[in-house]
């Protein structure tokens, strides 16, 4: 057999993985959103078979044969060609699955599947205790995950290369030092400004119907393909991709917040433009995959925040918003929505924090999951701990769990090490905003009239195509021509907030 007939069958089997993976995708979403309570301890059953299924099949030893066949043939001629990047990735992925026990994967499946469900139950009735049990068997298992992958340093490194391949802890805490140093200036300048805006207008009766349509309409306009798609409710909005044509997102409704839901939906939106970017014919494989969280997050702050909320989109879409709202925002101006929904005030819920503050909340969330990984601070002690480090970060303390440790389903997923990937999002999302402005002809006047097909074509070329084919700092580099670094965000954020809070 040669390379071309072991790359063929070696892809054919890799995508009827895929397909079994996709059922366990259909399960999760499901869970989120239509499950009955009732059904999770079942639920846990069936995902945790359908994740030992997967992991049994890639982990065989005829796919790392083909794998060493093929590191020997002419496809990797060429290192940026698409079937050298998958055969790269795929070693890479292999690599790893190998190294973890079949047992393991299937225990953390059906956990993290229950531990969802207890955390809905605990943040429900804003109790911790009853989630602290399942986060000790999430983090236990998380640990012999890491320890299975080995690490040089630490072993959050081992869990954060799942997510951010090739970043490590220590690159993050001087990411973030960094961060935090030009952030701070800027938050206290903000506050210390007399100008504030009208918050009430945001916390006016927005019917939850109404939410509904107008950020429906909104995800259609910036390119969400609702044919391969579909928004649903949950307790805490996610998007994902089961398949080429199949990309599900869900928000939840506040009916006397207008920023929940809406900026929520572009967010989730920004996902799915992602998902339904990439290229279905290489579904399955490193090319048809995403290329890491922090450019997935890259592509949902985009939309939210880069274009979202920004002047030029309000010029656009307000009109469109007191009309649909009528007449909540009948004695509103533009101007005064536009500094309402950029707003820089502490807030104790991240995915509703003003873009200034949100990486604080990130940093908070980065230490503790170091912290509780290493075992340096016991699950028991986390709601108290969490307490004292925000009301050092931010200046106010959470009055309950439900707005302090219980408000991200980030944990009882297992996603240790996912968190840092929404910063990188936010520093990402700024230097690509800042290349589409300096490539695509007459963008600010495009959003303007509500022309978003350039900017999302831009996006997939530059973006969504390449899967996997680069590393995130490589494709970074390609697509702006410079590294990934935050001088970009930090100029944003001044160029925002200056003429507002006029610092």
């Amino acid at each position: 057999m040669n390379a071309t007939e072991t790359y063929q069958n070696l892809t054919r089997k890799l995508r009827e993985i895929s397909v079994l993976g996709s059922c366990a995708a259909v399960l999760g979403w499901d869970e989120q959103t239509y499950m009955p309570p009732k059904g999770g301890t079942f639920r846990g059953e069936q995902v945790s078979l359908l994740a030992q299924m997967c992991h049994e099949q890639f982990t065989a030893p005829e796919i790392g044969e083909a794998l060493s066949t093929l590191e020997g043939s002419d496809l990797l001629s060429d290192p940026d060609s698409i079937p050298a990047a998958n055969i790269r990735e795929l070693r890479r992925s292999y690599n790893r699955a190998t190294k973890i026990p079949s047992r393991l994967v299937a225990e953390l499946a059906r956990v993290t599947t229950l531990a969802q469900g207890e955390w809905r139950n605990a943040r429900e009735k804003n109790d911790f205790s009853l989630f602290q049990p399942w986060l000790e068997q999430v983090l236990n298992l998380k640990r012999e995950e890491a320890e299975s992958v080995g690490y040089t340093e630490h072993r959050y490194d081992a869990l954060l290369d799942e997510y951010e391949p090739g970043m490590t802890a220590a690159r993050l805490k001087q990411m973030f030092a960094e961060l935090a140093q030009n952030l701070v200036p800027i938050i206290q300048a903000i506050q210390n400004s007399k100008c504030k805006p009208q918050g009430e207008i945001l916390h006016r009766p927005y019917p939850i119907e109404l939410q509904k349509t107008f950020a429906e309409q909104a995800a259609r306009q910036i390119g969400f393909d609702f044919e391969a798609g579909r928004l649903d409710v949950t307790a805490h909005p996610f998007c994902t991709g089961i398949g080429p044509g199949d990309c599900r997102i869900t928000t939840r409704y506040n009916a006397n917040f207008f920023n929940e839901s809406f900026f929520g939906v572009l967010h989730e939106a920004g996902h799915g433009l992602y998902e339904q970017g990439l290229l279905a014919e290489q579904f399955g494989l490193p090319c048809g995959s995403a290329c890491s969280l922090g450019i997935h997050e890259s592509q949902s702050r985009f939309w939210e925040n880069q274009v979202g909320r920004s002047h030029r989109y309000w010029q656009m879409l307000f009109p469109k918003a007191q009309a649909h709202f009528s007449p909540v925002l009948a004695d509103v101006r533009l101007d005064d929505f536009y500094f309402a929904i950029n707003e820089v005030k502490p807030s104790f819920i991240r995915v509703e924090a003003d873009e200034a503050t949100y990486n604080l909340h990130i940093i908070l969330r980065f230490e503790l999951e170091l912290a509780l990984l290493s075992g340096d601070l016991a699950v028991k002690d986390l709601p108290q701990v969490w307490r004292d480090r925000f009301t050092q970060l931010f200046g106010i303390t959470p009055p309950d769990d439900k707005l302090g440790c219980l408000q991200d389903i980030h944990w009882s997923m297992g996603g240790i090490g996912y968190f840092p990937t929404y910063t990188l999002g936010n520093l990402y999302s700024a230097q690509l905003m800042n290349a589409a402005q300096q490539q695509i002809v007459n963008l600010n006047e495009l959003i303007l009239q509500g022309d978003f097909v350039p900017l999302r074509e831009w996006l997939r070329e530059n973006i969504h195509i390449h899967g996997k084919r680069y590393t995130a700092d490589g494709l970074i580099e390609k697509a702006v021509g410079e590294p990934p670094q935050s001088r970009a965000f930090i100029d944003y954020l001044r160029s925002k907030y200056q003429p507002l809070y006029q610092f």
